[in-house]
């Protein structure tokens, strides 16, 4: 099988019981199965909610709070006992395990995310797990609204994951309410999110989490925007994940089956992603890209249209204004403004991971492609 980069998001209710104690079983049972697939030679990033859940009983709540202060102090004890969990149950595999807090914003501001995505590339060089959650001790919105799901799309897009899987207590999405309707039918796959889809969608089904499903499929659809299919469902075992992988998940794909999309990013470019802005360059660029196969470079670039952010798909046009391509940035509109024309070691600095591309090689589709 070819090696991935999975982001996997684990919900509150498959860390803990319903008081909201950690089941070490539940965890160990995630740890067993990510350790199978990093022996097989995949980089996982794992973004786990729970720390709210670890953490109120420890401050003599009897069940989880409903204020946003006692949310956040129940965040701040529970962060470090959901961690410590994770580092003792991984170390016998012989892993490391890494923390990362965000929030939201990080991903908007170009220096926050730049840090982000140094960081996170050097822990997977080394052969880290990290282990990603919202920074509930000072953000609000995950604590409302999201029990980490956008999150982990915003994380599996922009370091440009394979599959974002997300692991709950319902097998999947249903056209109806399988625990109070006996003939809901359960979706093995479903192409795109829409109105109708979130309509089957309820609340979450644990007193524990805040993510219910309807979370779950706004959150697929920002990662199918940004290029990555999605898995939701259940399982257990150490090959659960392996088995999402190649298609026999216990629960829901979204936007293609794993295995034929992890072979069409660039269809995916050409056909299905929404641009964000165009590109001009100059007849330079125009020749390198077309016909040397190049990646396009700052220097090539002539002016920039529209608002766009890093892993953005925009048109490339020529001075013709005749598109003829499309592809990923590593910068952002503003950034690109500021360095367009220059050359590459002037431009590197205002790229997200410090790369001289505008466009990858690899991110990049021509118009022959898109027609």
């Amino acid at each position: 099988m070819k090696k991935y980069r999975v982001v996997v998001k684990i919900g509150s209710s498959s860390l803990t019981d319903e008081q909201g104690n950690i089941v070490e079983e539940k965890v160990l049972d995630h740890v067993q199965a990510i350790a199978k697939m990093k022996h097989e030679g995949h980089e996982v990033i794992i973004v786990s909610s729970g720390a709210v859940a670890a953490g109120f009983q420890s401050l003599g709540y009897t069940s989880r709070p409903k204020t946003v202060a006692a949310k956040q102090a129940s965040a701040a004890v529970g962060q470090s006992l959901l961690i410590q969990k994770y580092i003792s149950l991984f170390a016998p595999f012989h892993l490391a395990v890494a923390q990362m807090l965000l929030t939201r914003e990080d991903f908007y501001n170009r220096g926050r995310f730049q840090n982000f995505y140094t960081a996170m590339s050097e822990l997977l060089r080394a052969g880290a797990i990290p282990i990603i959650n919202e920074n509930d001790c000072i953000s609000i919105e995950e604590l409302t609204y999201g029990d980490n799901d956008m999150l982990s799309a915003l994380v599996s897009g922009f370091v440009q994951a394979d599959a974002l899987i997300i692991l709950t207590d319902i097998d999947g999405l249903y056209d109806r309410n399988p625990k109070t309707n006996p003939e809901a039918k359960r979706f093995h796959f479903i192409p795109e999110v829409t109105e109708e889809m979130l309509g089957y969608a309820g609340d979450s089904g644990s007193s524990i989490g805040t993510g219910g499903m309807k979370s779950k499929l706004i959150a697929a659809e920002k990662a199918l925007s940004l290029g990555v299919p999605v898995f939701v469902g259940t399982g257990e075992g150490a090959d659960k994940l392996l088995d999402m992988l190649e298609g026999k998940g216990n629960g829901t794909y979204i936007g293609s089956p794993f295995k034929s999309h992890m072979q069409m990013k660039k269809q995916w470019i050409a056909h299905h992603a929404k641009t964000s802005g165009n590109v001009i360059v100059d007849e330079g660029a125009e020749m390198a890209v077309l016909s040397k196969g190049k990646s396009l470079l700052p220097a090539g670039v002539i002016s920039v249209e529209g608002l766009f952010y890093p892993m953005d798909v925009v048109n490339v046009m020529n001075k013709q204004r005749e598109i003829i391509g499309r592809g990923q940035v590593f910068y952002s509109s503003v950034d690109l403004e500021k360095i367009k024309g220059l050359s590459s070691s002037e431009a590197k600095v205002y790229s997200i991971n410090e790369r001289a591309e505008v466009i990858h090689r690899d991110n990049w589709v021509t118009t022959n492609i898109i027609k």
